[in-house]
């Protein structure tokens, strides 16, 4: 025997946040073992949502207690009070994401916010949908525009997803000018402001008719560019180094994440195959 006194294993990281002051409209906070995160009954200034990824746990909004699970998706309107909290001690994780009302507000297409009726859904792909957003969030090396722009687009189809009765507009011919915009030059940063400034149109406008017109959301038209052009640019011998940074991306790393996405081979399986 050496004597050694045997230590408890190591808790797990409990707290993640991610913040950028490119975007103050949105925060978010990852848990990955929530028994020790214990809540009284509360409320925020903003909207919030969350999607609970192991273990169950409490809820308690609107004078009404559920159990929920994984793929649960949570949504809670400014100032409502709520409490979630483990059930019997044992372990769950989640995300939330918090995000102000008047940015949401403008992508709603309204004056004011509107709540949402809705404070759960386990509809799979709506929990898929904001699984993406996270880990576009939290993700080293995405631009602060692409995060933007996949937020964006998430809230403009919760929007559409819990409010049907939106009333869908045709699509503008000013958004001609907004692909032209991004096929001119795929690489630069592109925040949604900056279409809505070249187009003349509101962001709720902007993101729904775009993707209705040329079945991508703007933020996605464009990584779709990016990964065309770097395609283009193998073909002609660059280096992924070099590709990396003419299209736009952080690193050699993110280039090759967001390619083997868009074209199911990395950047160096693709080369390979045309020698």
């Amino acid at each position: 025997m050496s004597g050694q006194i045997a230590l408890p294993p190591r808790p797990l990281d409990l707290h993640r946040f991610w913040r950028s002051p490119e975007l103050p409209f949105l925060e978010a906070r990852q848990i990955e073992d929530g028994r020790q995160v214990c809540y009284c009954p509360h409320s925020h200034s903003t909207f919030s949502v969350g999607s609970v990824r192991g273990g169950r746990s409490s809820f308690e909004i609107g004078g009404q207690k559920h159990e929920i699970e994984p793929g649960t998706v949570v949504l809670i309107n400014p100032e409502e009070v709520h409490a979630c909290n483990p059930l019997q001690d044992q372990p769950w994780s989640y995300r939330m994401l918090y995000v102000d009302p008047d940015w949401l507000t403008a992508l709603q297409g309204g004056k004011t916010f509107r709540p949402y009726a809705d404070c759960l859904s386990r509809d799979p792909s709506l929990f898929a949908e904001l699984e993406d957003l996270f880990d576009h969030l939290f993700e080293p090396g995405n631009s602060d525009a692409l995060r933007e722009g996949i937020a964006a687009s998430f809230f403009v189809g919760l929007e559409d997803r819990l409010c049907p009765a939106t009333v869908r507009t045709p699509a503008h011919p000013m958004l001609d000018r907004a692909v032209r915009h991004i096929d001119t030059d795929c690489a630069r940063p592109l925040f949604l402001a900056d279409l809505c400034r070249i187009t003349g149109l509101s962001p709720a406008y902007l993101v729904r008719s775009f993707k209705a017109r040329f079945g991508l959301s703007p933020h996605a038209y464009q990584s779709n560019r990016r990964i065309r052009l770097g395609q283009e640019l193998l073909r002609r011998g660059a280096s992924i180094a070099e590709v990396a940074l003419t299209c736009g991306f952080a690193d050699q790393a993110h280039f090759q994440r967001v390619f083997k996405r868009h074209v199911a081979a990395t950047p160096g399986q693709f080369t390979a195959a045309a020698e």
